[in-house]
């Protein structure tokens, strides 16, 4: 059963979103659609924290699943919203989304004027396009260095604070638990594969090298420089040694599997990985920490992409009173509260980062705080609804270089090209 205060903020949530009396029954029971691309235990904890909204409205969730890659996600949703498809109600969707979905969406200035200045106004702005909010923060991401403390401290190292550093230590470690019968492990795994998690890896790669941002803020095509090169050269060199050949096709989940069963000294993942290394099952638990990713070259500042998701409302919606009421609820702070202490996801609610429950038994959320204040968001308000393209062009280039077809210099010349002509005259 949900607390007193969750219903009670529930009731807040219907006024504002439905305009009804405290007491009223809802005019009509819908069935609200809501689709995403969320890991199985996400979904799990998602349809325990609706039952209070369900009781409450009379409303029902109905759950359309996605694939785990978000390229393949906003591929499918392009085609939903390109169609006018009416049965998604609330689509949950990718930080780097909103320029180039704003027209489907509907406007939730209105609906949430009442909560929007609780939230981290970085990330209301990200969801802010031509004045109109078109989705509510669902929960904020920025990745991090994972490491184990247990075999640091066994072989005498110190936790890396610049990628080479953690490219002599994931060697060294490795090396040595190997020749001690540990042959299945690797130093470092993390995101290889062709899509849009190669993009946040290389961006934070290239980024903490003083590379730039593969597009400026004000549209300018940077990533053709000397620091990105050093820092793509860098990244081919741990493909086969710190790494297995096969992080060439590591998404998120690949990378996790490794580390969860005990076989990487380092990892690259998103917070929703903290839980589940802590997971009763998991070879991990109590063994690891994190920190932010690690600065490169004679750069001295870590970067980490910008991530999390929102809750967007379908124009085509059939439901769309249900689904602003939905997609209030679930981003209220007792919603984000629960997901912050069963899945470590990080609110965008301010205020919650002081609560001193999630303090207790989520001490890595306030970790992240810091993390997340070295983010650097995608280039997707510069390049607008270009971006997808953008990043396909980028993510290419390096998978190309990281599997040795063609060096960076080479690849960054060409990307650099291929950028200018997909920008034309203006993004």
């Amino acid at each position: 059963m949900a607390p007193t205060s969750t219903k009670s903020s529930l009731k807040r949530v219907l006024l504002s979103a439905l305009c009804l009396p405290v007491f009223a029954a809802p005019a009509s029971a819908d069935v609200v659609n809501y689709v995403s691309g969320a890991p199985a235990k996400d979904i799990k904890i998602l349809k325990e924290i609706v039952k209070p909204w369900e009781e409450a409205t009379g409303h029902t969730l109905e759950f359309t699943s996605m694939p785990p890659s978000t390229t393949d996600s906003f591929a499918q949703y392009r085609l939903w919203l390109a169609a006018n498809n009416s049965d998604i109600d609330v689509y949950e969707t990718d930080v780097i989304w909103a320029p180039q979905l704003a027209n489907h969406f509907v406007d939730l200035s209105n609906a949430a004027s009442d909560v929007i200045d609780a939230h981290f106004p970085s990330i209301i702005e990200s969801q802010t396009v031509d004045g109109k909010l078109v989705a509510l923060p669902l929960f904020t991401d920025a990745p991090a260095l994972y490491y184990r403390k247990d075999l640091l401290e066994k072989h005498g190292a110190a936790v890396p604070s610049t990628w080479e550093e953690l490219t002599a230590t994931a060697k060294s470690v490795q090396a040595a638990e190997r020749a001690g019968g540990q042959s299945d492990l690797w130093g470092f795994v993390w995101q290889g594969n062709a899509y849009e998690g190669l993009t946040c890896d290389a961006l934070e790669w290239v980024k903490s090298f003083g590379g730039g941002q593969i597009v400026e803020p004000d549209g300018t095509v940077s990533i053709n420089n000397e620091q990105a090169i050093n820092a793509l050269e860098l990244a081919k060199s741990w493909v086969g040694t710190i790494s297995p050949e096969g992080v060439l096709a590591y998404q998120e989940e690949d990378a996790r599997g490794v580390w969860q069963t005990g076989n990487a000294v380092f990892m690259r993942n998103w917070p929703y990985a903290y839980a589940l290394g802590n997971s009763d099952d998991s070879a991990v638990k109590d063994k690891f920490g994190v920190v932010p990713l690690p600065s490169g070259g004679s750069n001295d500042k870590s970067a980490a992409t910008l991530g999390g998701w929102n809750l967007a409302v379908s124009k085509y919606s059939r439901n769309p009173d249900a689904a602003i009421s939905l997609a209030l609820y679930l981003t209220s702070p007792e919603a984000q509260k629960r997901r912050a202490l069963e899945l470590s996801r990080l609110p965008t609610l301010v205020s919650l980062y002081d609560d001193e429950e999630i303090k207790a038994e989520q001490p890595a959320i306030a970790e992240w705080k810091d993390i997340f204040l070295q983010a650097v968001p995608r280039p997707s308000a510069p390049t607008k609804t270009k971006y997808n393209e953008v990043s396909s062009k980028f993510w290419s280039a390096v998978h190309d270089t990281l599997s040795g077809n063609g060096s960076a210099a080479e690849n960054l010349e060409l990307l650099e090209i291929e950028l200018n002509e997909i920008k034309g005259n203006s993004w």
